[in-house]
């Protein structure tokens, strides 16, 4: 079929202006989702790269200190001398925040980078802060009780001293709270976060509804870690949307998963609290 002259030019004109928005929103990139929590990230095929090309806010690397070295890995017996947690998140974290402007995602918010520790705490920690400091100039640090914002923020999890964390007049990174710690006195500053096992709210595995009882006990979990000025998480939770809506009813703040694509189109479902605003 052939266009008449008059009709040309505007067809012309519409795929141009096509093919400049697609470019517009590809150069924008993924959505931030403040929400998303890459349980276990190491163990995608592309470490931190997967993760943020999800959208993923919070991410999530075990660590074992082995001659003097930081390596990602889940067990002792997979470590790999290439594998540091320089390597694979720290200098990648660095160059992405210095091609935007600052930030991980342009013009987005802080994003967490979760250190589980799994090897011995105090040697491993010390360790951890001498590597931080090298990269003082992309994370959140804490002096005498103040939180000076980065573009990311450490905080670890796993084996933890709380009193070699505390002796810090400076530091790079913060403590992953146990429940013990819900309505601790302690500063946010030093336990920003609460991360539980699931088990110890609920045995719920998504089949049926939440018992009432266990959702009681969860909005209070919430509750609780709110009025300290805490997020707070749980771990081996059930990977499903019945899951994740009830978590997100309660206002529980991120929402952990192995499987990416799923947990980013649930939170972009318009009508889920945790869909981001435009």
């Amino acid at each position: 079929m052939r266009l008449s002259p008059i009709l040309f030019p505007a067809v012309v004109a519409t795929v141009i202006l096509g093919l400049f928005s697609t470019s517009r929103v590809e150069a924008a990139g993924p959505i931030p989702l403040p929400a998303a929590h890459a349980h276990n990230d190491y163990e995608h095929a592309r470490p931190l790269l997967d993760a943020l090309d999800h959208g993923f806010c919070s991410i999530e690397a075990d660590i074992y200190l082995i001659d003097g070295a930081l390596l990602v890995a889940h067990d002792r017996k997979d470590v790999k001398s290439g594998r540091t947690l320089e390597a694979l998140y720290l200098d990648p974290l660095r160059a992405r925040i210095q091609a935007n402007g600052g930030r991980v995602y342009m013009n987005g918010p802080t994003v967490t980078l979760l250190v589980d520790v799994k090897s011995e705490a105090r040697a491993t920690y010390a360790a951890l802060e001498t590597v931080l400091a090298r990269y003082a100039d992309i994370l959140t640090r804490f002096e005498s009780g103040r939180e000076i914002s980065g573009a990311v923020t450490v905080i670890v999890s796993g084996n933890r001293i709380y009193e070699d964390v505390v002796a810090r007049e400076r530091r790079y990174s913060a403590l992953d709270g146990r429940g013990s710690e819900l309505d601790s006195p302690v500063s946010a500053t030093v336990y920003p976060w609460i991360s539980e096992n699931w088990n110890k709210v609920s045995a719920w595995r998504g089949e049926g509804p939440l018992p009432a009882k266990d959702e009681v006990t969860l909005r209070e979990w919430v509750r609780r870690a709110h009025a300290g000025g805490r997020k707070i998480r749980f771990w081996n939770t059930p990977e499903s949307v019945t899951a994740w809506r009830i978590l997100q009813a309660s206002g529980v703040d991120l929402i952990g998963t192995d499987h990416l694509a799923r947990l980013r189109d649930f939170l972009q479902t318009p009508g889920t609290g945790f869909a981001p605003k435009k």
